[in-house]
């Protein structure tokens, strides 16, 4: 239906402004539920001149040291933010449940009132003694760090009066609710009003506040997109249950840049920061192997070696039907490669059953991955090693050409720095770099000729 005024269509939807004649429990437009409200007849805009909070200043007279970052005690996460935790600024943390997120915000918590800043964690998911037992198991107890479990937000903001915090955190922001706001704790509503609250305390008071938000099933943050509006710092934690690996993705942060990643190592011990990650993601043999091939992928702006491996069973029965498995790799790109390797370069692959995958669990989907996953498989296939200290960067079309991917020259520097010698790269890609060969080609067969398993 068209937008039109509240006489006409007196509902509409919070999240993406459609309107409707009547109500209805689901959004036509954004398909979002519980989003559509009535709308209060129209007030006449006021044009009289309000009173004003602070005088506008010439901007270069404005201070800069309320907005000056402080560390939060957790590298990694300093490097996604930008540098750290700045004053009045509102986080949101959001990931799936089981990922981590209140064990690594309790040890932002207990890092920071190490440093001497007055933290408050408002618990509103489990009681204070179940956090108090998480926190002795990360020694995260000081005497600067303030526990509370509450789910109203008339009792958090008492809390906050009482300790006056430099840091807040609410675990989690769908659980705090209001007498005074229609609707339950977690719905649309309930979360925007909560929300904005809370950042508006923070504003005020210049006290860091962080969020910690659920996510839906398709992996977007729960919740009123609004919400993300509203926060000065979107973070993304990501990681699978059965692996160690965690990872923060930077979707939205006006105090630094958008395409950071800080990697984590989930152990016994708690959540610790990896500032170089690789051996999660790359296995030492003692001799060559055949069907392992190492690339380097970029996260962010970070280089990070990873591990193709490959295996390629034997030709299956005539009527067998064989099988094509990934891990860590997107599906359709892997056999659009295999195709190219065997129809370009002539390595047999029909009727044979295939499996590549990444080591360590990583998540690869760019393109600069597809020389590696083609000369694993090649290698696999022709029981042929590839050469220890050669890494293999490229994007491979279907006329089986060698592409060029951006990040190049970055993605070499930390293959040399982690001691490897040869490098695979596209032709053109111009890169000279002291104590590693560079080899460049320009045709998939042609890169299996040049690490010798044609």
């Amino acid at each position: 239906m068209a937008k039109g005024a509240p006489a006409k269509d007196p509902f509409r939807c919070v999240e993406c402004g459609w309107t409707s004649t009547k109500w209805v429990g689901r959004c036509g437009e954004c398909q979002a539920w519980g989003s559509v409200e009535e709308v209060a007849a129209p007030k006449k805009l006021s044009l009289v001149a309000g009173t004003v909070t602070s005088p506008a200043r010439p901007i270069g007279e404005v201070s800069l040291e309320k907005a000056t970052a402080r560390s939060s005690g957790v590298s990694e996460l300093d490097r996604v933010l930008g540098g750290g935790l700045v004053p009045g600024a509102a986080i949101l943390l959001a990931g799936e449940p089981g990922v981590g997120k209140s064990t690594l915000l309790l040890s932002v918590a207990s890092e920071s009132a190490r440093a001497g800043i007055t933290a408050l964690y408002i618990s509103g998911e489990e009681s204070a003694s179940q956090v108090r037992l998480r926190a002795q198991r990360l020694n995260a107890i000081d005497d600067n760090l303030w526990l509370a479990a509450e789910n109203d937000l008339g009792s958090v903001i008492a809390h906050i009066d009482q300790v006056k915090p430099e840091l807040l955190i609410i675990d989690s922001i769908q659980t705090i609710g209001s007498s005074t706001v229609e609707g339950a704790p977690g719905g649309v509503t309930q979360v925007r009003e909560i929300a904005a609250a809370l950042i508006r305390i923070a504003k005020e008071r210049n006290i860091t506040v962080v969020l910690v938000g659920h996510v839906t099933k398709d992996g977007s943050i729960a919740g009123p997109r609004i919400l993300e509006h509203l926060v000065d710092v979107v973070l993304n934690f990501e990681g699978e249950r059965h692996s160690r690996l965690r990872l923060i993705r930077a979707i939205k942060n006006r105090f630094g840049a958008s395409d950071e990643v800080g990697c984590f190592d989930m152990n016994e011990q708690g959540i610790t920061s990896l500032t170089d990650p690789t051996g999660l993601f790359t296995t030492r043999h003692s001799e060559p192997v055949p069907g392992t091939c190492v690339t380097v992928a970029l996260e962010g702006r970070r280089p990070l070696l990873a591990e193709i491996q490959a295996l390629v069973g034997v030709p299956a029965s005539e009527f067998g039907n064989a099988r094509r498995v990934t891990s860590g790799l997107d599906n359709a790109r892997t056999a659009m490669t295999l195709a190219v390797l065997e129809l370009r370069a002539g390595v047999r692959l029909s009727g044979r059953e295939i499996y590549v995958a990444t080591v360590g669990g990583m998540k690869m989907n760019e393109p600069s991955a597809d020389l590696a996953v083609a000369l694993s498989v090649a290698s696999a296939a022709k029981g042929l090693a590839l050469p220890s200290d050669l890494v293999a960067i490229g994007e491979v079309g279907l006329a089986g050409e060698i592409r060029k991917v951006n990040g190049a020259l970055q993605r070499i520097q930390e293959a040399a720095r982690l001691g490897f010698k040869r490098a695979l790269v596209p032709i053109g890609s111009d890169i000279k770099i002291p104590g590693i060969e560079i080899m460049e080609v320009g045709r998939i067969e042609q890169a299996i000729s040049r690490v010798k398993i044609g």
